[in-house]
Parts: structure tokens; C-alpha cells; sequence
């Protein structure tokens, strides 16, 4: 029998390039976990909580990434075929930008996280809180768009058939370009307005808005729109352009704290000073206003009632339209018990009743 008969030389082979495989895959592991004990356990204590996190968002594509880096290694000293190695690198230069990309996109996150833990909007004075996670929100949607695209990008252009059609597959599709421009032309508006948002902050995460006659709060910032959470729990979607180019009130664009007004119409004889005197005492005794200012005015005269206007403030605005609805029922109640004289009447001049006495005469 010759020796080319036997096929255990090349059973052989295949059970050493599994082996070499499989050993370089535990280095890997090893290695990765390694890393991560070394990586969390080393640098300051206070801030070992947000290393923990961003080790925790990174963990798997990291390892991933080991694992392939190990493998191309032990794969070139692997006895392979010419074809058997071209798929191997096609393979690889499918499988490495992906890795990469998927560790860019959960290291984005991961510091994303980091700020949104390090910005409490729970506060009273959130403001810096807001701008930071209102930036870092549309920030990190933006970029995990770039880090996508250019991944894609980077994967079909390991493929030599696409590196040498490109330019041509580029230059057919110049008018098929345009019309797919000039189709997500307000797709594209909203995309880069959303950019301008990020640094420019005409609203932040959490902002008292009023848009389209609706009052509520900004929950969520995306790339083309905002959505935002109205007062009796429903939800309105907002183009991101409409608040580059149209305008809106933003009650918390610069502090929280907000000046709130209330009227009344009294009777036109009513003592003034006692319900400015009711209105003071309903504020002040309330626990919903933050003590910086109240003030009561008569602001207008009609022909059956005078018009007063009580200021207080407060240090949002739901607090401050709890408190204005609480001052009004207060100084309601005490014109109701008190100054019943106030409530406006209506005053009726019967012709009958001027009449002189002489027409009266000349009646009867």
C-alpha cells in the first residue's frame, strides 16, 4: 500500500486547524475577560459605576471582536486553498467592520448613558441638566446614523466586484439621484434641523412647550420630530423644521419658574382693597408659591364690571397653575361668603319707573 493511500495525514490536518481554531478563540475569551477585570477594577472608586457601565454596553461586541482578531491571526498559518482563503477574507471583511461599527455604536451609547446618569432632571433647577441630555440624545442619534452608514460603506466595499462597478453603478444614477433628492427633500430638512437643534437648543428634554395650541412637555427628541406629551396624557408629533421656522412658546426656555395670572369680575361698587387684601392672604398662606412676588390690580373697567388681576408666581408651571386655580377658588369663596356685594349684577332701567308725574297724570 503507498503511503498516499492512507487518509489520515488529512483527517489530521483538519483536526489541527480545529484545534488551532478552538485554542485561539479561548486565548481570546481569556484575554477579553482579562481586560474587563483590569479595565473595571483599576482608576478611581467614584467613578468605577460609570466604567461599569460603559464595560457593560461594550462587553459583547469587544469580545467579538478578540475572538475575530484571534482567529485571522491562527488563520494564517492554517494550510488552506486559494479559494478556501478568498472566502476567508471575504468573510473577515464582511465580519470586521460590523464588529467594529457594533463597538462604536455601544461605546456611543454607553457614554450617552454616562451623561443621562450624570444630568439628574429630577431638580428643581434642571436646567444645565436638560441641555446636556437634550445634546447628548440628538448627538448620539446622529452619530449612530454616520456609524451605520459608513459600516455599511465599508462592508460592500470588501467585495472587488462592487469596488469596480461603483463608479459606474455612481454615474448612471446621477438623474435617479435627483429625483430621489428632490422626493426626500422634507425628509432631509428635518435630518439636518435636527442637527441644528443639537447646538442651537430651541427646546431642550423636558421643556413646557405650546405648539399648534397645545400645551405640554418635550419627552422625545428624534432626528425628524419631537414628540411631545400634552397635559391630559396624549402624545403630539412634531416635524423637528417647525420649530426652526415657525414659531412657539417655551415656557422653560431659559429658568422653570414662571409668573401666572388670575381674574376676576367684580361689581363695579365692590371694595377693592378687601379683595386684594383676600387675594394676598390665599397666596401667601398657599404652599405652591415660591414667596418671590404676588401682586392684585384692578386692569379694566366694562359697563357692568370691573376687572382685577391677581400675579403670583411659582417654580414650574403645573405648580403654577395648581396655585392660580387654588387663589381663584380661594377668593371666590370669600366674596361668596363674605362680599356677596362683590359678584357683578346685571342692572335693568325700566322706562316705567322715571316716568314724572304729570304723564302720570295725563294716563289716567
Amino acid at each position: 500500500m503507498k503511503i498516499s493511500d492512507w487518509r489520515v495525514p488529512h483527517e489530521w490536518v483538519w483536526v489541527q486547524s480545529v484545534a488551532i481554531v478552538s485554542l485561539a478563540v479561548l486565548v481570546a475569551l481569556a484575554a477579553h475577560w482579562l481586560v474587563m477585570r483590569i479595565a473595571l477594577r483599576t482608576g478611581r472608586r467614584r467613578t468605577r459605576e460609570a466604567r461599569a457601565m460603559v464595560l457593560g454596553e461594550i462587553r459583547r461586541p469587544s469580545q467579538w471582536v478578540f475572538v475575530s482578531i484571534a482567529v485571522s491571526f491562527a488563520a494564517r498559518t492554517l494550510p488552506m486553498d486559494r479559494d478556501v482563503r478568498e472566502l476567508w477574507e471575504q468573510l473577515l471583511g464582511f465580519a470586521v467592520p460590523a464588529l467594529l461599527g457594533w463597538s462604536a455604536i455601544a461605546g456611543m451609547r454607553a457614554v450617552q448613558r454616562i451623561v443621562e446618569l450624570q444630568s439628574d432632571i429630577s431638580v428643581e433647577d434642571n436646567l444645565a441638566a436638560r441641555r446636556k441630555r437634550t445634546r447628548a440624545t440628538i448627538l448620539g442619534r446622529i452619530s449612530s446614523f454616520f456609524i451605520i452608514f459608513v459600516t455599511v460603506c465599508l462592508m460592500l466595499l470588501s467585495v472587488p466586484g462592487i469596488r469596480t462597478i461603483g463608479v459606474t453603478l455612481m454615474a448612471s444614477a446621477g438623474i435617479a439621484g435627483l429625483v430621489v433628492g428632490a422626493a426626500a427633500q422634507p425628509a432631509l430638512k428635518n435630518l439636518i434641523a435636527g442637527v441644528q437643534m443639537a447646538f442651537t437648543e430651541p427646546i431642550r428634554l423636558d421643556d413646557v412647550v405650546i405648539v399648534a395650541g397645545e400645551w405640554g412637555r418635550i419627552e422625545e427628541i428624534r432626528l425628524t420630530f419631537v414628540v411631545i406629551k400634552l397635559w391630559d396624557e396624549r402624545r403630539l408629533v412634531v416635524p423637528v423644521s417647525k420649530f426652526l421656522e415657525e414659531s412657539f412658546q417655551n415656557w422653560t426656555r431659559e429658568t422653570s419658574r414662571l409668573l401666572g395670572s388670575v381674574f376676576w369680575y367684580v361689581d363695579p361698587a365692590a371694595d377693592v382693597a378687601r379683595i386684594r387684601e383676600a387675594v394676598g392672604r390665599a397666596v401667601q398662606a398657599s404652599e405652591r408659591w415660591d414667596g418671590r412676588f404676588w401682586n392684585c390690580q384692578v386692569t379694566d373697567v366694562k359697563a357692568d364690571a370691573v376687572e382685577i388681576r391677581g400675579l403670583m408666581t411659582a417654580k414650574d408651571a403645573s405648580i403654577s397653575f395648581d396655585l392660580r386655580c387654588e387663589v381663584r377658588e380661594a377668593v371666590l369663596a370669600f366674596m361668596r361668603d363674605e362680599m356677596p356685594e362683590a359678584m357683578p349684577r346685571g342692572r335693568i332701567l325700566f322706562p316705567e319707573a322715571v316716568a314724572s308725574p304729570q304723564q302720570d297724570g295725563r294716563r289716567l
